[in-house]
């Protein structure tokens, strides 16, 4: 974001600053084709969706409130409400209201929608490997620990 320094104008980026910023426009517009095209090809997924189904069947009984899975999908509840009523009439996933808070709604995975995720999992893992094999052990915790530092939590998760 530019900021004015006393009149002088605009702060721009510094040619540092430019390469990272870059590269990690590159990285935002990039991964996710090179992750959801095999998805979509093999499996009939986006990442999206499949991220959704992926999230809540590592979820303790397979289950996860919406806010929590939109939040984890990176999206927002109005398009996972949408996909979730395709994965119902899939029978891959249920709705029910939430017993420990009835405001909420808790989305849980079928033994159905566990078998799709099974079945798309490899063809995921091969494509996140993809990006991760070139990176070092340091690289990736250095990743890591920028992810955590870029990353916004919603209140309502906290």
């Amino acid at each position: 974001m530019a900021t004015d320094h006393g009149g002088e104008g605009p702060r721009w980026l510094s040619p540092a600053e430019k390469e990272a910023w870059t590269g990690l426009v590159s990285l935002i517009l990039l991964l996710p084709g090179r992750l959801e095209a095999p998805l979509h090809r093999e499996a009939g997924l986006t990442l999206f969706e499949y991220l959704a189904l992926s999230h809540v069947s590592e979820a303790p009984e397979r289950r996860l409130r919406m806010s929590e899975l939109a939040f984890l999908a990176n999206g927002s509840l109005s398009r996972l409400s949408n996909v979730v009523k395709r994965f119902e009439q899939r029978g891959w996933v249920r709705r029910s209201p939430d017993p420990e808070d009835g405001r909420y709604t808790l989305v849980a995975l079928t033994d159905a929608g566990f078998e799709v995720v099974e079945a798309a999992a490899p063809t995921h893992v091969r494509s996140v490997l993809a990006v991760l094999d070139p990176l070092t052990a340091a690289d990736q915790q250095a990743l890591a620990q920028i992810a955590a530092k870029l990353r916004v939590r919603p209140a309502d998760l906290g």
